[in-house]
């Protein structure tokens, strides 16, 4: 029986280029390159829920920010770089390509109270927080007269009067 040396230093030679060969072939336009989720964080203050969202490298105009049926989504994309202007890369590890990320925001959101700005590679969006529903009064029909029933006053008719609290 004959006994095959093995060599560890060329075993794992073959695996780094084949690594190379796999992980080369993403970053010039496979899936993996175009697919990645920027880093963000939801921030509840007194008046506002703020969202902040890592975007460096991502030009404003790229940027869309949508708010429809209380989902707020944040998408847009970052351009690859450019290997035939610095003639070529060694090492591709900050991702490119298209973005989108969604959140669920509470009712009663107004739509043109959300604000956006983009300062120093983060978006920020501002997002009031919905008024409080505030109770209302309902008037109730006495016979043919209208009233509203209140707990400081009594009924004109001089039947009993309950609070409608």
């Amino acid at each position: 029986m004959a006994l095959i040396g093995l060599e560890p230093a060329v075993e794992l030679q073959a695996i780094q280029q084949e690594m190379n060969r796999l992980f080369g072939a993403a970053a010039n336009g496979g899936a993996a390159a175009r697919a990645w989720r920027p880093a963000m964080d939801l921030v509840e203050e007194d008046d506002a829920l703020v969202l902040r969202a890592d975007l460096p490298g991502v030009d404003e105009g790229s940027i869309d920010v949508e708010f429809q049926d209380n989902v707020l989504t944040i998408s847009g994309s970052r351009e690859a770089p450019d290997q035939a202007q610095s003639g070529g890369y060694r090492r591709i590890e900050r991702p490119a390509g298209a973005f989108s990320r969604s959140l669920a925001l509470p009712d009663g959101i107004d739509p043109e109270s959300v604000k956006a700005s983009l300062t120093n590679g983060v978006l920020e969006v501002r997002i009031p927080k919905p008024e409080a529903r505030k109770p209302r009064r309902v008037a109730i029909n006495v016979g043919d007269a209208p009233g509203v029933i209140d707990s400081s006053s009594s009924d004109s008719a001089g039947s009993n009067s309950d609070d409608a609290d």
